[in-house]
């Protein structure tokens, strides 16, 4: 790690974000805070096996790696040597993946006697909210973040930059698996989550209930829905193969629906629970109309206070990963080059630098 006394003193801090924890491969420039850069190459090749092959992943961001940082630089207009810092994704995620990143952040962080920031992937989608934008709201703290995509589903009290709690998270799948496997039992291609809420703007919510599963606490549960989903579309389709297609929009808003209300119902519990009505939303899945919906009328029905970030901060950037490096450089959390990335990592303060 390079010591104080060798990092170059800018008039500006020049981060650059290294995000690789999944199959995008991201990279951003912030200056001072605000995004200059944010460039992201996804991989259509996992589309034809119906969800991210690990393998084919991490080769693809091996290819990818090089073009877009360089990409990110050029629209940023600046050069190597103006980077203050390198921050990175060291978790969770796919471990093909996230060692793309690393080595590639470590070398280059190295190669220019600059400080290395590991950043943990689901502080960065919450601290998004802090990247200097006039068409964003900076929360203050404490607030509470629903961590929302296909990986996590977590209720967390948000107290500094620095400081998480986790008060409710999934005790199996993830909200954003459950819309994709939703989509897939209703023959929707990869992924499926976004196409059923297109599909929902045309459809009546309440055409088919499913029951909501019973989980005490802030603690969430979806694979009682999925199943019950698939078990409506066996029977249904049994007696009319062309159900599904017949029903697509209803069934995809009747779906969106329940599940934005099991989100609801959890966030309510939660503001009742802690006192904080300051409430974030975060994640791939907080790009969900529905969900931004009902956080919009919450805020008008129940005085909340709301975060609603913008589309390119929700799905995985490099924006979100270089905020957070910003927040680290200005207190002085470096990492060293021993650092090792890891698939499973917890929200909560695990090292002295998170």
């Amino acid at each position: 790690m390079p010591e104080k006394s060798k990092i170059k003193n800018n008039k500006s801090i020049y981060i650059l974000g290294i995000e690789s924890s999944c199959d995008d491969t991201a990279a951003a420039v912030l200056k001072d805070g605000k995004v200059i850069s944010n460039k992201v190459a996804n991989q259509a090749i996992h589309e034809q096996y119906g969800g991210v092959v690990p393998e084919l992943a991490s080769r693809a961001h091996q290819q990818n790696i090089v073009p877009v940082v360089d990409l990110a630089l050029q629209e940023a207009g600046i050069h190597l040597s103006d980077l203050s810092a390198i921050a990175f994704t060291k978790g969770p995620g796919l471990l093909g993946s996230l060692l793309v990143g690393a080595s590639f952040a470590k070398s280059m962080s190295l190669a220019l006697d600059i400080p290395l920031i590991g950043i943990h992937h689901m502080k960065a989608h919450v601290l998004a909210h802090f990247i200097e934008d006039d068409k964003m709201n900076l929360p203050e703290f404490p607030f509470l973040a629903l961590t929302i995509s296909g990986g996590h589903t977590q209720i967390v009290q948000v107290n500094n930059h620095f400081d998480f709690k986790i008060l409710g998270e999934t005790l199996d799948d993830a909200v954003g698996e459950a819309f994709d496997k939703s989509a897939k039992i209703m023959g929707l291609p990869y992924p499926g989550g976004p196409l059923i809420d297109q599909y929902a703007q045309n459809g009546n919510p309440k055409a088919f209930k499913f029951t909501k599963p019973k989980v005490q606490g802030l603690n969430f549960s979806f694979s009682g829905l999925k199943t019950a989903i698939l078990y409506f579309l066996q029977k249904q389709t049994k007696a009319n193969p062309d159900f599904i297609q017949e029903n697509l929009a209803d069934l995809s808003a009747s779906i969106q629906y329940t599940i934005v209300n099991i989100l609801m119902d959890k966030l309510k519990l939660a503001v009742a629970q802690t006192g904080i009505n300051r409430i974030a939303i975060a994640g791939g899945v907080s790009a969900n109309s529905g969900i931004r919906k009902a956080l919009r009328e919450a805020q008008k029905q129940m005085d909340w206070v709301v975060f609603i970030p913008k589309f390119e901060y929700t799905t995985d950037n490099a924006a979100m990963v270089a905020i957070v490096g910003y927040l680290k450089f200005l207190k002085g959390l470096y990492d060293d080059y021993d650092l090792i990335p890891k698939a499973r990592l917890s929200l909560e303060k695990t090292t002295k630098n998170d």
